[in-house]
């Protein structure tokens, strides 16, 4: 968890230094555009994807000791996976030109032909990042079927520096390239900084593709519904583009401010935890443990609870200081602030929804099982493009402004796709602790109403007080009441915490 929060603010840390140099120029969008290829290609290929198909299988190789068999399918996966990744990326290449002037009116409308041949050029430049995280993804597949997660998740990290050196260190003659070449140079990086975890497991490699080892094919078969599962999002990623763009001027921009905002959080507590819950959770299935499973599940949906829920208030509470600090300078006015503010009241408002989807999803991989989520999701998808619409429009009409209805549309879908994915496992699990985890959230309540009460006194208390100290004053005292809360209730949790940190002090 405190690897992904370093990652999240180093990436905060490269978008403040790439709109200083580069603002919100053409450059820049040209660049965008490029790069929004790359990842939709990797995100359908091998993005999520490796994790959903691969990690339960090869854990479950591991957990039956048969270790061997295991480095086999590694190498296997590996050897399909770079050659398939090296020809896609050489076709994306060549048909640069059509993917641009044909495809990005969709993901990037607007661009004149200047800008056109820029892309061309930067998509060019950038296509191997494609097969250098491709292969990074299934390095940290192994590393987290040994749980190994500590550079797995710091990994993206160097990414987010490769860019920053990139564009401080590069002669600014260079204008944009400086910040393709910084893309290259972090895509190394992320994959250089897994090789000392990954050479000390001593796995050994197998130069040859196993077509006929059956785990080989479960990987592919499991992989297809995670693949139509990935382009599901992006498609939906893409029409609420498409719809905020018939809103006012900004719509755009303050949709993807606020729900980049929101995704910190997310990546910190639930990605952390899923991450690091999914190898034991498909050793448990592999073996059959499906009480161990129950257990571990609950104890993890516990844990998002008691974390997610006051991160959720605090960003509804704190919402204007944070982005008024984060944000407005130069270009981003305090009206920009106000349209970011109001998407990031409703999108933090799912957040809950967003973090535990991260858990149950985790938990439909770890039983081989990923065509649900995908029909679900898909179900989702089509709620969410529905209350997009209906959404914003009410939102106009009662003068409210109309991209927050995008923002609640996302965040009423997500919780519907919880629940019913929940409902679903609960069947397929035969229980799920209920009891257990709704005493969490119950727990998370109570002290996130105390935490609000002093964040509203607070709010009004620190009026004309600056931004930082706004919003620092905000996390300490909210943090403080929380945790006060927590001990006074006497969450099991928290005196686990407690016992821990003892523990290591003692040691030192």
């Amino acid at each position: 968890m405190v690897a992904y929060l370093i990652t999240q603010i180093i990436g905060l840390l490269r978008n403040v230094v790439i709109s200083d140099a580069f603002g919100t120029s053409a450059a820049l969008d040209s660049f965008y555009a490029a790069n929004r290829v790359t990842e939709l290609l990797f995100n359908l290929v091998a993005g999520g994807v490796l994790g959903s198909a691969f990690i339960p299988a090869f854990t479950g190789l591991l957990a039956h000791h048969q270790r061997e068999r295991a480095w086999k399918l590694a190498s296997a996966v590996a050897n399909l996976l770079l050659i398939l990744l090296i020809l896609i990326s050489l076709l994306a290449a060549v048909f640069a030109p059509q993917i641009v002037r044909y495809g990005l009116y969709v993901l990037a409308p607007g661009q004149n032909s200047g800008q056109e041949d820029l892309s061309i050029s930067l998509l060019r430049l950038m296509m191997p990042t494609v097969v250098i995280f491709g292969l990074s993804g299934l390095a940290m597949g192994i590393l987290n079927a040994h749980q190994k997660f500590w550079l797995a998740a710091i990994a993206p990290a160097m990414y987010s520096l490769g860019q920053i050196a990139g564009v401080l260190f590069l002669s600014q003659s260079l204008g944009i390239l400086r910040l393709a070449y910084g893309v290259l140079a972090g895509s190394g990086l992320f994959f250089l900084v897994l090789l000392p975890d990954l050479l000390r497991l001593q796995g050994k490699y197998h130069p040859s593709f196993d077509l006929g080892m059956p785990e080989v094919r479960q990987v592919m078969r499991l992989m297809g519904p995670r693949i139509l599962g990935a382009a599901v999002v992006q498609i939906n990623f893409i029409v609420n583009i498409m719809i905020a763009l018939g809103l006012p001027n900004g719509s755009v921009s303050a949709i993807t401010y606020a729900f980049t905002l929101m995704l910190m959080p997310q990546a910190a507590i639930a990605q952390s935890i899923a991450v690091a819950a999914m190898p034991t959770f498909s050793a448990q299935a592999a073996q059959g443990k499906l009480d161990d499973m129950r257990a571990s599940l609950a104890s993890s949906l516990r844990s998002v609870l008691l974390l997610a829920v006051p991160a959720s208030l605090g960003l509804i509470l704190l919402r204007t200081p944070l982005v008024r600090l984060l944000y407005e300078h130069n270009e981003f006015t305090p009206r920009s602030t106000e349209m970011v503010a109001w998407a990031l009241l409703w999108y933090a408002a799912g957040l809950v929804g967003h973090c535990l989807l991260e858990v149950i999803v985790r938990a439909y991989y770890a039983l081989q099982d990923t065509r649900t989520p995908v029909v679900v999701g898909v179900v989702a998808m089509s709620l969410n493009i529905a209350f997009s619409f209906v959404l914003s429009r009410w939102f106009s009409q009662i003068g409210w402004m109309p991209h927050g209805g995008l923002a609640l549309a996302n965040s009423l879908a997500t919780a519907l796709e919880m629940t019913a994915l929940l409902i679903l496992l609960r069947r397929k699990l035969g229980g799920l602790q209920g009891r257990s985890i709704l005493s969490g959230l119950g727990l998370a309540m109570v002290s996130g109403l105390g935490m609000s009460t002093g964040l509203l006194v607070w709010s009004r208390a620190s009026v004309g007080l600056p931004s930082f100290a706004v919003t620092l004053g905000g996390v300490i005292l909210g943090g403080g009441i929380y945790l006060l809360g927590m001990l006074v209730l006497r969450v099991p949790e928290m005196r686990q915490l407690l016992d821990i940190l003892r523990r290591r002090f003692s040691r030192i």
